[in-house]
């Protein structure tokens, strides 16, 4: 490369001035030292579909492609589906599920590399469809990795490279059998950043072998300064404390009685108490953190706990251990605020010192005022709104997901919601960040409790639900993209299609008319207990479900 002739590039689109002339210059050179053809190539397809913008971020991405490829393997072909740093598109999927199946019909990376641990109660996941499965303390004894690397984990792995389905896996098995055509999670999780590059490595592995996967999420304990109507015992120390006084609600399934959490032996650890898990995590974390992609930080109420504190001071004492991690956490935002201010200029600053590849931060609302404050029960919605705003305003990098999970208290006011997102995907849009969105919602529909599902809702009420579409198609990319050359400050097409599809499912004929009574019975039983318990009135705060309320009473 000719760095006179790529800083004069630059100097014409505006970058380099006479002030950032020096620093831009040594940015240059910095990256022709580590470019190969392969990275070269990879840059060039980045650069014409404007996903760099400047040297520095050329020169960040170059880094991350030289990382891939030093953990890629040499036993395949140099071919452009290798060089990918992810798989993406119809025919790059297709060629991803052919390898897998060369491999065995049931391979998946996501048993090796992804990871999802929940300390409070010492169980893991390897994705987010198999339930939690135990990890036996006597397997922490002999290594840490044991987080990770069950025993019963191990056999799942054999299980796949031998051919064979686990059971655990049954979700994708779903997918797979109801149509081959189809793109199981099986597949779309392999072709992740964090998961495709070592396709070679696991391939060629031995199932018994400590693995230390790429992708973790932790939850360090269900400490939580709040109570969600539809969380649970093993995420919540309020609800814990609650279920221990009070015991289950009286509906069909008893919800949150914890009988069968202490028969199995999950029943969560109080976070006053110590946690050999936690201590296991910890000695593992050395080893852990210079080969992770992804750290993912949940709860409980992760700003409320000082091993949050802890990853993130790691990190800024030890600024080039791992700078491509990709690190994100969850967040009620409602905390001492205090300590949401401390987690805010943290955050900062690791970001404008590039300490990581990119931040995020995921919080969780479904409805506005009141609402919100009835079924998120411990949440000021004022500070919570306040405090996305400071943290866009501050971190000028990083961005926020809005996790809703949508349900039937969701549809008088989640229109407010829709209009907040936009209203800060357009004040907050700046080219700094990471994503380039400065928030973005990300609907799901409510599984558990099903007594909250907005399927247990009449025809009237659940046309509401399309408003909020129609909405959200107002607030499209596609409408700003003509007003601001872009189109982030408007509603992405995934983002609609997450509510439009759990529209379908909604009105999707309920067969099973025993389960409907069954839940709206189960409805108005929680209701009432949950308004005796937390000294609430669902009438007073939702008068449009009057009528509602008094049929499922009724039955």
């Amino acid at each position: 490369m000719n760095i006179e002739k790529d800083l004069i590039f630059w100097t014409q689109r505006g970058i380099v001035t006479n002030e950032t002339s020096e620093e831009i210059q040594n940015v240059i050179k910095e990256y022709s030292e580590i470019k190969t053809p392969a990275i070269e190539k990879e840059i060039s397809r980045m650069f014409h579909e404007k996903l760099i913008r400047t040297p520095q971020e050329r020169l960040k991405i170059a880094k991350k492609l030289k990382r891939y490829e030093a953990v890629k393997q040499v036993d395949y072909s140099d071919d452009d589906f290798w060089n990918l740093m992810s798989v993406d598109g119809l025919e790059n999927q297709k060629r991803l599920k052919e390898e897998l199946n060369n491999v065995s019909p049931s391979f998946c990376l996501a048993k090796w590399n992804q990871v999802t641990i929940h300390l409070q109660n010492g169980t893991n996941h390897s994705c987010h469809h198999p339930a939690p499965h135990q990890i036996p303390y006597d397997e922490l004894r002999g290594s840490p990795s044991a987080l990770h690397n069950t025993r019963f984990k191990k056999q799942q792995r054999k299980l796949m490279l031998n051919g064979k389905r686990p059971p655990e896996c049954d979700y994708c098995w779903n997918v797979e059998d109801s149509n081959p055509d189809a793109f199981s999670d099986r597949i779309m999780k392999s072709g992740e950043g964090w998961a495709f590059p070592y396709f070679h490595g696991v391939k060629n592995s031995d199932s018994n072998e400590d693995v230390i996967p790429s992708y973790v999420e932790i939850s360090f304990s269900n400490q939580c300064n709040m109570a969600c109507g539809y969380c649970d015992v093993k995420s919540s120390s309020k609800w814990q404390s609650e279920i221990e006084k009070l015991g289950g609600y009286p509906t069909s399934k008893k919800f949150n009685d914890t009988e069968w959490l202490k028969t199995n032996g999950i029943y969560p650890t109080p976070y006053t108490q110590p946690n050999p898990y936690r201590d296991a995590f910890w000695k593992w974390w050395p080893d852990l953190f210079p080969k992770l992609h992804t750290f993912r930080i949940t709860g409980g109420e992760p700003l409320i706990q000082k091993d949050t504190f802890k990853v993130l001071d790691y990190i800024i004492d030890n600024p080039k251990i791992n700078p491509q991690l990709e690190l994100s956490v969850n967040s009620n935002l409602s905390g001492p605020q205090d300590m949401v201010d401390e987690f805010f200029d943290k955050v900062k600053y690791i970001c404008d010192k590039d300490l990581v590849w990119n931040f995020g931060l995921f919080t969780s609302i479904e409805s506005y005022g009141e609402h919100a404050e009835y079924m998120r029960d411990g949440l000021d919605t004022n500070k919570f709104w306040n405090n996305i705003e400071t943290f866009l305003e501050k971190v000028e990098k990083a961005s926020v997901t809005i996790m809703s999970t949508y349900n039937l208290t969701s549809i008088f006011s989640f229109d407010k919601v829709i209009e907040r997102v936009v209203e800060y995907k357009r004040k907050y849009y700046n080219y700094k960040r990471y994503r380039h969105y400065a928030c973005m919602l990300d609907i799901a529909y409510i599984r558990e409790p099903e007594f909250l599902q907005i399927r247990n809702l009449p025809t009237n009420l659940l046309d509401l639900t399309k408003g909020h579409l129609n909405l959200m198609h107002k607030h499209s990319e596609e409408h700003y993209s003509e007003i601001y050359k872009h189109g982030h400050m408007g509603f992405y097409d995934f983002e609609r299609e997450k509510l439009r599809r759990m529209i379908d499912w909604a009105e999707s004929p309920i067969e099973d008319v025993e389960w409907l009574i069954r839940q709206r019975k189960d409805f108005v039983a929680f209701i009432d207990e949950f308004d005796k318990r937390r000294n609430k009135n669902f009438l007073q705060t939702f008068p449009q479900f009057e009528n509602f309320y008094n049929s499922c009473k009724s039955l």
